[in-house]
């Protein structure tokens, strides 16, 4: 059977869309409220094969989606290079603070790959329980938003303990930067290597930059990414998320390499459609708070997005990921109405 999602990615339309969710797996559903419990732990939950599998299958049984999204997380990069990584219920990710250059070289020169066997496993056995109609797809941080993380140590309003000592040291933020690249290019081969059909790169604080220094530390770094990892894997699809890039979308779109783009709820569909989509399948972009608003407002905003960009290939997702506090109906509403 075809994906529908893999023949967008080989700029196809299809009609209706293929649509699935970023964060479809998580607190909204009381099946994931159940699984997380029995996990006692978030990383727990991420790297126990059997649990992470069943989580990611979740949201695909519930509403018939086009694609699973392997449940992990964007920073289990930086817990296989060595940095402690720990999650406070209600609160987050932290992690032990880089904040130098000696506590840069404390990490591992690469992956440890046997942190990650969990996830590939977890790959494997997704795999082997999806239908073939469904895609799945596996996905990493981009080089840029994953640093913020291992120098503030938390996630901040703006990322500016990154920035600053990408200011103050851009050699050794350079350093970071370039460890990531490649680190990432491992992990993603190893996806595609366990059975993922696609995968996207999160770049969830590219927004945050400006333009010089948005294409030193997220537009170069992630080309390289994109270009090493067809090198390991030639015909690998990649979906890019650059969320906040405003109409630095367009270049995005057109000079990294890249499948597909996502498109957070901010970006101008006309802009897109005009000068994103003639080159390249997009992603998205309902606004997630409209998800929980539901009822006339959820309708004319789904109207609106397939009125803009349904006539190319294009794939129906969320501008960011899904909230926890949106309840299921609106979730089944929003299907509905995409589905005609």
């Amino acid at each position: 059977m075809n994906k529908g999602l893999l023949e967008v990615l080989g700029r196809k339309r299809q009609n209706p869309p293929p649509v699935w969710f970023m964060r479809q797996a998580g607190r909204y559903l009381p099946e994931y409220r159940a699984a997380r419990e029995r996990a006692g732990d978030f990383l727990k939950l991420c790297l126990t094969p059997k649990l992470a599998a069943e989580v990611t299958l979740q949201p695909v049984r519930r509403f018939e989606l086009d694609a699973a999204i392997l449940f992990s997380d964007i920073l289990l990069v930086p817990y296989a290079l060595g940095q402690r990584v720990w999650f406070v219920d209600g609160e987050g990710p932290r992690l032990a603070p880089i904040t130098d250059g000696g506590e840069l070289a404390r990490l591992k020169d690469g992956l440890d790959h046997a942190r990650l066997a969990p996830v590939y496993e977890a790959i494997a056995e997704v795999k082997g329980k999806l239908s073939p109609s469904v895609a799945l797809l596996g996905f990493c941080g981009a080089p840029w938003t994953v640093a913020t993380y291992m120098i503030a140590g938390v996630g901040t309003a703006d990322q500016s303990p990154a920035r600053l000592f990408a200011y103050r040291d851009p050699q050794t933020f350079a350093g970071l930067i370039d460890l990531l690249v490649d680190s990432s290019v491992e992990y993603l081969a190893g996806q595609f290597d366990a059975g993922v059909d696609a995968v996207q790169i999160f770049d969830t604080w590219a927004g945050v930059l400006p333009p010089e220094e948005l294409d030193r530390w997220c537009m170069q770094p992630t080309s390289r990414l994109i270009a090493a990892l067809r090198v390991k894997v030639p015909a690998a699809k990649i979906i890019g998320f650059p969320r906040g890039i405003g109409s630095g979308i367009v270049r995005y779109a057109t000079d990294l390499g890249l499948d597909a783009v996502g498109l957070d709820w901010t970006a101008d569909l006309d802009l897109v459609r005009e000068q994103v989509q003639p080159r390249l399948p997009v992603q998205g972009n309902l606004d997630p708070l409209v998800l929980v608003a539901g009822g006339t407002a959820l309708d004319h905003a789904v109207d609106k997005i397939l009125d803009k960009l349904s006539q190319g290939p294009f794939i129906f997702n969320l501008g960011h990921g899904i909230l926890p506090q949106t309840p299921i109906q609106h979730v089944e509403q929003m299907l509905k109405r995409i589905r005609g």
